[in-house]
């Protein structure tokens, strides 16, 4: 096993893995374009429900690179840059860059997934006559999905199953636990939160889907003895 090499002679930017830079350059584009252009970037890019009258099929993709303030983008790509540069440098830009669209892409399809339940659940009690329930259809089909926390998540999975034994720390609280944990105690409060409507306006299920389908692609590599090349 060896890291994927780079030319560091050109100072910290240069040193960033290409992929991991370049969606950090997208990221804080689109970033700045949406405080811009608020109505427009977010009714055109965002990811709405397929019913929706937003909804655009390259939404599916787009909405990865729109967020939702400052500290949204913020932790999304300083997690990128942590764990997306360990990863790419071992994996190469290639198989990173589809590992990072795999999970962000599985992280939509859950997350789309979950609210055809909800829908057909609010559905069901509109006919029964309940306002509240028409309110909640509405509401489903107009709040926007944005961010690139799935494929994050899955980043950080991917780290952890490629290095389970390493010891990360939290700024807050000042927290050490070794990065199986960690990344088992995260699933386990989004699933937590997720199921029992905590946390609104945060797509959990976007990051268990992420983290889920991070999961399922290393084990088919890892199943193919595939893991460690650069394809």
């Amino acid at each position: 096993m060896s890291y994927y090499s780079y030319n560091n002679g050109g100072g910290f930017f240069s040193s960033i893995p290409p992929v991991t830079k370049n969606i950090i350059i997208i990221n804080v584009l689109v970033w700045i374009m949406a405080e811009l252009r608020p109505d427009f970037m977010y009714e055109t890019f965002s990811l709405f429900y397929p019913t929706s009258p937003f909804f655009k099929p390259w939404q599916i993709v787009t909405h990865m690179f729109m967020h939702g303030g400052f500290w949204h983008i913020f932790f999304n790509m300083y997690t990128l840059f942590i764990f997306g540069c360990v990863l790419e440098r071992m994996w190469g830009p290639k198989k990173f860059l589809l590992f990072y669209f795999v999970t962000g892409l599985g992280a939509a399809l859950l997350h789309t997934g979950v609210q055809a339940v909800e829908m057909q659940v609010y559905m069901s009690q509109a006919a029964e006559g309940s306002v509240s329930a028409v309110q909640a259809v509405h509401a489903l089909k107009m709040t926007p999905t944005v961010g690139a926390s799935g494929a994050i998540y899955g980043v950080l999975i991917g780290y952890a199953m490629l290095f389970p034994d390493s010891v990360l720390t939290l700024i807050f609280p000042p927290v050490s636990l070794k990065a199986k944990w960690f990344v088992i105690i995260f699933a386990v409060i989004e699933l937590v939160t997720g199921i029992f409507g905590m946390g609104g306006g945060v797509a959990h299920f976007a990051h268990l889907g992420g983290m889920l389908f991070g999961w399922l692609l290393i084990m088919y590599w890892k199943k193919k003895h595939t893991l460690y090349n650069y394809r």
